[in-house]
């Protein structure tokens, strides 16, 4: 496969690089072994994000065990991605080091519609709450998604089904003594089908983007990196038009304009590592209907300075530690919008010494509106035999809430914090970073109790109590719930040139208060997949996603069928520098939805090639 350089790697020294593809920051917040972590982390490569083809991140990301995504329509339709069975805004989002949550979202999450897979050479996964690292939104767990670059020049392009096209070009220069310079750009554009499952009249997307990055070597110390990305979206989409008020058909769009950056530099001595950087994400929303008349307009803006660091003082011992400041910002066609500040800090302690590694670790951040919030966690591996791996963790996490939540003309300013507590205890067999080369397995239980959760609250026909003054509703901590359940996962090559690999989660998620199951969390859901060498050049491979029934409310009176996809890819290296590529998705026509009267793709084929000079 032809694959590229993560830009982990260029935020960190070279010295840093070595196995890049095991290391992860999810877990500490700065860089550490995959394996030497007692958290479930799961890492999907460049090979593997090459492997499955295409622009839909979604099909990635469900690659790894708990996590799940539900999607109002084609690719770039709005998708929430949930780990674990928690709320797809409780899932925090870093794309090259900056939070791209949307503060001015109802319930300031992100938006993964508006990501594609097309330039990204690295996602990791974190499955659990981990407030102490990350700070808010890290409730469900955490997404790190790294840009894509490397030496040279590389395109890339395919052409399928509804017209749909999805193209990169990329060009960088990298000297080992100076630095590295790239830049990219990608497009994507399909002619979709009707988002209302019901409808007739399709409903497109097209996104561009153009991503940048440089780092100038100060000494064999130093470094000094800059990096920005800029995408523009246009999404058709339908509503809910009178006079019956159900989904149908409209000719209403969705442009969504989003540009993030961060610039800073980080110092590696050995025992003591340093990254500091300020960074920002805006996100600009306008709802068009068919006649060009704005309905509705937001921007959401964050802007943060942070340090992180690490320092192993002696020995086995090591110190993780850091801050951020964050300022947010939120304004609508409808809200003249408001402002707030977030600060943390925190310290995590640590040995890792022969098959131990334990870490514990403590977290306080001040928000403007709500106060103190104080976040703990902990996790520990034991390395019962060489291959033979037991490992546990116990984390808190909590999520403030939104500008929106809070200020809106639906706001209620004494909203506190959405809290949980996780804890996971798992078995793994093998390296979790080699799991294509070999035999890798791991099983692991867990569960999360979430208080404080907030929702909207109707008040048609209320007019007292927390109805006062607020006729169209308002929001409240109303509820609680708890999600528990296993994931299994085995990977290995039985024969030269073949790879096998199951996926399976099991999901309780319920409200603690009616016991009912929280909407849209399938109980289960597996992968089954196999990669087959074809000739020498060549690879075949098959995914066969299967979920089970679930319901769209929380009432539990809306039920989604369960429901299996079946995916056919191949590749074919026809030079050193030319690889062409193709898949069938949904190769037996499955009819199903993942939320309840939104439509999905049918059987669709792909063909396309990637150069790398």
């Amino acid at each position: 496969m032809i694959s590229g350089v993560s830009l982990l790697a260029i935020a960190l020294p070279a010295a840093a690089q070595d196995g890049e593809d095991t290391i992860t920051v999810t877990a500490t917040g700065t860089r550490g072994n995959v394996d030497a972590t007692g958290q479930a982390v799961t890492v999907i490569v460049a090979e593997e994000i090459d492997a499955m083809q295409g622009a839909d991140l979604t099909r990635v990301l469900e690659r790894a065990p708990g996590v799940s995504a539900t999607r109002t329509g084609g690719v770039g339709a709005q998708t929430a991605v949930r780990i674990r069975g928690a709320v797809g805004e409780q899932t925090l989002a870093i794309l090259d080091g900056v939070r791209v949550a949307d503060p001015a979202a109802p319930s300031g999450g992100f938006d993964f519609g508006n990501l594609l897979s097309t330039d990204l050479s690295k996602i990791e996964i974190l499955r659990g709450s981990n407030s102490t690292i990350w700070g808010s939104d890290a409730i469900g767990g955490v997404i790190v998604a790294t840009s894509r670059f490397a030496d040279g020049l590389s395109a890339s392009a395919e052409y399928g089904a509804r017209d749909t096209v999805n193209a990169r070009l990329a060009a960088s220069l990298a000297d080992a003594d100076t630095g590295f310079l790239g830049l990219s750009g990608t497009w994507f554009n399909t002619d979709g089908f009707s988002s209302a499952a019901s409808g007739s009249e399709a409903d497109g997307f097209e996104q561009w983007a153009i991503n940048g990055a440089a780092r100038y070597y100060i000494d064999g110390r130093s470094e000094v990196f800059v990096r920005s990305r800029y995408a523009e979206g246009d999404l058709d989409i339908d509503g809910f038009p009178a006079p019956s008020f159900t989904l149908a058909d409209t000719l209403d769009t969705q442009e969504t304009r989003q540009w993030t950056g961060s610039a800073g530099g980080t110092y590696d001595s050995g025992p003591l590592f340093l990254s500091a950087a300020y960074s920002f994400a805006d996100t600009e929303r306008d709802n068009l209907d068919g006649s060009g008349v704005t309905t509705f307009a937001s921007e959401g803006r964050s802007d943060r300075i942070a340090l992180r660091g690490e320092w192993r003082p002696f020995g086995p011992t090591l110190v993780h530690f850091g801050g951020e400041h964050e300022w947010t910002s939120y304004e609508t066609l409808f809200d003249a919008g408001e402002s707030t500040r977030i600060a943390g800090a925190y310290l995590q302690g640590g040995v890792e010494w022969r098959g131990i590694a334990a870490h514990i670790g403590g977290r306080v951040d001040d928000h403007a509106d709500f106060g103190t919030e104080v976040s703990f966690g902990a996790d520990a591996s034991y390395d019962l035999t060489a291959d033979l791996r037991l490992r546990a963790s116990i984390g808190e996490g909590f999520k403030a809430p939104s500008l929106f939540q809070l200020h809106s003309d639906f706001g209620n300013l004494l909203l506190e914090p959405e809290q949980s507590t996780s804890f996971d205890l798992g078995l793994s067999y093998g390296e979790r970073a080699m799991r294509d080369s070999g035999v890798y397995a791991e099983a692991t239980v867990y569960r999360r109790d979430t208080d404080n959760l907030i929702d909207f609250v109707s008040c048609f026909g209320v007019s007292g109590g927390i109805c006062t003054d607020r006729p169209d509703g308002t929001y409240d901590n109303v509820s609680r719930a708890r999600a528990q359940g296993v994931e299994a996962e085995i990977w290995g090559s039985p024969g030269e040139g073949v790879t096998l690999g199951a996926v399976y989660t099991f999901t309780d998620a319920e409200s603690r208060d009616t016991g009912l199951q929280l909407a849209r969390r399938p109980k289960h859901s597996a992968l089954f997949t196999a990669e087959f060498a074809a000739l020498e050049r060549g690879s075949l491979g098959i995914d066969v996603r299967v979920v089970g029934a679930s319901f769209d409310d929380a009432l539990n009176t809306v039920r989604l069928d369960p429901y299996e996809i079946v995916t056919l890819r191949g590749a074919l290296t026809v030079t050193d520098t030319v690889e062409v590529f193709g898949r069938v998705e949904n190769l037996f026509d499955a009819d199903y939805q993942t939320v309840a009267g939104y439509g999905t793709a049918g059987v669709s084929a792909h063909i396309g090639a990637r150069l790398a000079l």
